[in-house]
């Protein structure tokens, strides 16, 4: 990483909470400690995060919570929960609310910087997001919420727009239905699943003047952003 990895801790054990800070600090990284939720969650609010760390079981404001809230805010932060539990129910409800990978206690610290370097090479951009794209015969503007496509500009709404760029970050490949779902909805429920086709299928008439872009479904998978040659 060129650019120091800005994380956000939040371990309302003290003492384990300055052991990671600790930890991480000495591996480069520049570490945020916050001992509950909610003062983690101001702290996100206030300032800009690589990476978020978060213990599952914490006063004022638990992790899942936590996570919900950032997620609302950022569908795409890296986010890995601490926690001593590891029934099977609590990993589901750590990933439904949008973690990228769960921790049980105890785990060794080289494990822990293990799996931070991992998801940051998947998603590590150099502290710099993506926002604005041309393919085939459209320009897209993730932060304006706009395509423009011939000369005419059509505004996204939040979730068209977060659903489209998904689209878009994922156009060298297929865009898994369910993490859409998880990263845009929260959930991967069956509603929100036919909330979700029915936004693409609004994609879809946005872009449906294109000669080189269209959105296809792909079986059993998802979707792919197809763009011609």
């Amino acid at each position: 990483m060129n650019d120091k990895v800005k994380i956000l801790l939040a371990e309302d054990d003290t003492n384990l909470g300055t052991l990671l800070a600790n930890f991480l600090k000495a591996k480069s990284f520049d570490v945020t400690l916050c001992v509950n939720g909610e003062i983690a969650l101001a702290r996100f609010k206030e300032q800009m995060f690589d990476f978020v760390i978060l213990d599952v079981m914490m006063p004022v404001k638990d992790g899942f919570t936590v996570a919900k809230e950032i997620r609302e805010a950022d569908t795409e932060i890296p986010i890995l929960f601490l926690t001593a539990k590891s029934m099977q129910d609590d990993k589901m409800s750590g990933f439904k609310a949008g973690a990228d990978d769960y921790m049980t206690k105890p785990f060794a610290m080289e494990e822990l910087l293990a799996r931070v370097n991992a998801i940051l090479k998947r998603t590590y951009k150099g502290g710099k997001k993506e926002t604005n794209f041309e393919f085939g015969d459209i320009a897209y503007d993730y932060l304006q919420q706009t395509i423009n496509l011939s000369g005419e500009e059509k505004k996204l709404t939040t979730k068209e727009n977060e659903l489209f760029y998904l689209l878009v970050k994922n156009r060298e490949g297929i865009l898994d239905r369910n993490e859409a779902l998880r990263q845009v909805w929260g959930d991967d429920n069956y509603f929100n699943g036919r909330s979700m086709d029915v936004y693409i299928t609004k994609l879809r008439k946005y872009i449906a003047k294109s000669n080189l872009v269209e959105i296809m479904n792909v079986h059993g998978k998802g979707f792919r952003l197809l763009i011609k040659s």
